[in-house]
């Protein structure tokens, strides 16, 4: 009989069907006369309960029905009695694929720290929060894929192996098929990249801003959606050494259009969430985060205010004489920390915050700049619980600004004289943004740490599974 998916079966109102549901015992329970088996196969938040007469089958079958093991039930779809599930399905024969040894399976009924079941990454998606947490990454994807094709975007495959540094910090992981134990070394005792693959240093991408701007100035309107890896020696809630980055890039676009963009853009998602999510998002609510599906319609339903960088500064140092205290120090110039900007979001404005016209100094070079020669026109979108959610701006068009800001922070240019020709063939008016996938799904599902939102979170020590 073709297998019935638990999803749909519990949609199913054609009682006395006879049906085929297969998946994973997440309990088992009952007397000596009745099983009751919660049944699941990763399709739904929601098992489907399996009725067993004990009799019919005898204690040495149902033995090995444990939680963890692997079924392929057949029986009839009947009407609930019970609370919890409309329907059920009384067993007429169970085949045991798989057996859990309930001694040795790590995920009995009981509560697991997220620690533990990040220990046991090969084997959380078997849970109900990560299930919940994987089916909304999923949709994500999914979503912002439809997002950009509604919006008349390109989507443009960078490359993962790259030659210049898109940040300028320098933490990235190098790529070589050269002998480590004895590389080859010039004259001056240097590492002799010409025989190395490419034939000079290269790394994995930190981002695929600069080819995507590239694309811009050729299809108009495009975006990248890929892994990056960033080696910094990290090991807070918020970061991961690899992670997936989605970033648009538009030709002709100011400052208003991309803050519209960014806005829309973000909304467009947290409303699919809603929409198709709910109930992963309603388990999530109940067991993760109590106020997570009220901080999602607030976003859908709220102006995100714009403010300027020296406008945040002075809330945020009036506060201080007020007596609030931060960790870290307010002053013009210095770059916000997670707690400044969850303070503007939280508590100041109550509402998601796009901050703009930072100072150059702690901006990345390639930034347009403003007139007063001092301050930049980066966006960093700020939302509650996460801080900055989306990094953007718009980008230095003019050739002569942006070598000059090129020379000013000593940045090698030697590998992007394909960058700077941009600017000298038919430049144009442009900007983009960088949003981390993760860092969207911590706000979405609620969870507290970002290596609980990607299925084998890669850190400092730790590039297990």
């Amino acid at each position: 009989m073709k297998r019935t998916v638990i999803a749909d079966a519990l949609k199913r109102t054609d009682f006395g069907a006879d049906v085929n549901v297969k998946g994973w015992v997440r309990t088992r329970r009952g007397n000596k006369n009745v099983s009751f088996i919660a049944l699941n196969d990763g399709s739904t938040i929601h098992n489907i309960q399996i009725v067993v007469d004990n009799a019919k089958f005898g204690d040495e079958a149902l033995k090995p029905v444990t939680t963890g093991a692997c079924l392929s039930v057949t029986g009839k779809l009947v009407e609930s009695m019970g609370k919890g599930q409309a329907v059920e399905v009384q067993a007429e024969a169970i085949e045991v694929y798989g057996t859990a040894d309930p001694d040795t399976y790590p995920l009995q009924k009981k509560g697991h720290s997220m620690e533990f079941l990040r220990e046991i990454a090969h084997l959380r998606p078997r849970t109900n929060t990560f299930g919940a947490v994987f089916r909304i990454r999923h949709h994500m994807s999914i979503a912002i894929h439809q997002y950009f094709h509604e919006h008349g975007f390109y989507y443009f495959h960078t490359p993962l192996i790259t030659a210049s540094d898109c940040e300028g910090a320098g933490q990235m992981f190098q790529v070589t098929t050269l002998d480590l134990k004895n590389p080859p070394r010039d004259e001056a005792g240097n590492i002799d990249y010409a025989q190395d693959f490419f034939g000079k240093q290269t790394s994995l991408t930190v981002s695929g801003q600069l080819e995507g701007e590239l694309a811009a100035t050729g299809l108009g309107a495009i975006y990248t959606f890929g892994p990056t890896f960033r080696a910094e020696n990290s090991n807070t809630p918020r970061h991961l050494a690899e992670f997936w980055m989605i970033e648009p890039e538009v030709a002709f676009a100011d400052l208003e259009d991309l803050m519209a963009l960014e806005e829309d853009f973000i909304k467009y998602l947290v409303r699919w969430a809603l929409d198709n999510c709910r109930d992963d998002l309603e388990f999530l609510n109940n067991m993760v985060d109590k106020g997570l599906i009220e901080r999602l319609q607030q976003v859908v339903s709220t102006d995100f205010v714009r403010l300027p960088y020296t406008e945040g500064i002075r809330i945020l140092e009036e506060a201080v004489a007020k007596g609030r205290k931060f960790e870290f120090p307010v002053y013009w110039g210095c770059d916000l920390a997670s707690e400044h900007e969850r303070y503007l979001v939280e508590e100041h404005f109550g509402r998601p915050v796009i901050m703009i016209d930072y100072p150059k100094e702690i901006k990345a070079f390639y930034m347009k700049q403003n007139a007063d020669g001092k301050t930049v026109q980066g966006t960093d979108v700020l939302f509650p619980q996460i801080g900055e959610i989306i990094g953007g701006s718009v980008r230095e068009e003019n050739y002569d600004k942006l070598m000059a800001r090129i020379d000013e922070l000593h940045i090698p240019m030697k590998d992007m004289w394909w960058y700077l020709d941009t600017r000298r063939y038919g430049t144009c008016p442009h900007a983009g943004f960088g949003m981390g996938l993760e860092r969207l799904l911590l706000f979405v599902t609620g969870m507290a740490n970002i290596r609980d939102v990607i299925p084998f979170p890669r850190t400092p020590n730790n590039a297990e599974f």
